[in-house]
């Protein structure tokens, strides 16, 4: 004996099967054509109860009034109402159903689209956090406040920013060729007048443009010999400068 395997479609409710049926068929949802949907809609409950497929209550209630409406747009409309007018004032029985339909659609398709970006998403790997508390333990506090030469770039820009803001407006241009050699002394002279200790805002405080990137070269040479050291506590902090104990 042969067997037959009969599948049908799997819907959400009877708004997802009206929705597939007008679709499927091409038909206007803002114009519904209630008798062709209303058969179509009893046929497939009509092969599900053939099947002895349990039928929500949902979908009944949906039939009967796909029922209701079919038979209501049916009866002749009597001739004292036929003025365009009254008719204007008449509900269409279909307004609600479409109204719902529109609704379920808008959720549907933002449904479909936020699966779609889920999928396309799954197929993208992103880089694991990384775990950065080793580098805030504080076991070396002098590794942490040596300033590097970003360090020094970034103070160095800052101070010309902050020099630029209240500089006059008319002023004499002066050039001074002074040599970084000069500076370098002039650094060393000044950290012996303060035990050693001095700030880079303190030493190009009131200098002029080319004194300033003087003096700034002359203490990279100088923490390149090895002749001062700097700290800054936190970053946009002064930068302290220190010599080195021979």
């Amino acid at each position: 004996m042969l067997q037959y395997s009969v599948k049908l479609h799997s819907f959400e409710g009877p708004l997802d099967l009206l929705l597939h049926l007008i679709q499927k068929n091409d038909l206007d949802l803002y114009d519904i054509p209630v008798r062709e949907i209303t058969e179509q809609y009893m046929t497939y409950i009509h092969a599900m109860q053939v099947l002895h497929l349990d039928i929500a209550s949902e979908y009944l209630v949906m039939a009967a009034t796909l029922l209701q409406m079919k038979s209501k747009l049916l009866l002749p409309v009597e001739e004292e109402i036929l003025d365009e007018d009254i008719l204007d004032y008449e509900e269409d029985p279909r307004d609600e159903l479409m109204q719902k339909l529109i609704e379920y659609k808008r959720y549907k398709d933002a449904a479909s689209d936020l699966k779609e970006r889920e999928s396309k998403r799954s197929d993208l790997f992103s880089r694991p956090m990384t775990d950065l508390t080793p580098f805030l333990n504080k076991e070396d506090q002098e590794a942490q406040l040596n300033a590097s030469i970003y360090d020094m770039l970034k103070a160095f820009k800052k101070m010309n920013k902050r020099h630029e803001r209240y500089k006059p407006v008319l002023r004499k241009v002066q050039r001074d060729a002074v040599p970084i050699e000069t500076q370098m002394g002039y650094i060393m002279q000044s950290l012996g007048r303060n035990q050693g200790v001095s700030t880079f805002s303190l030493l190009v405080e009131e200098r002029s443009s080319h004194e300033r990137v003087v003096t700034f070269l002359a203490l990279l040479e100088l923490m390149k010999s090895k002749a001062v050291r700097c700290e800054q506590p936190d970053n946009f902090h002064d930068i302290w400068i220190y010599r080195r104990e021979v």
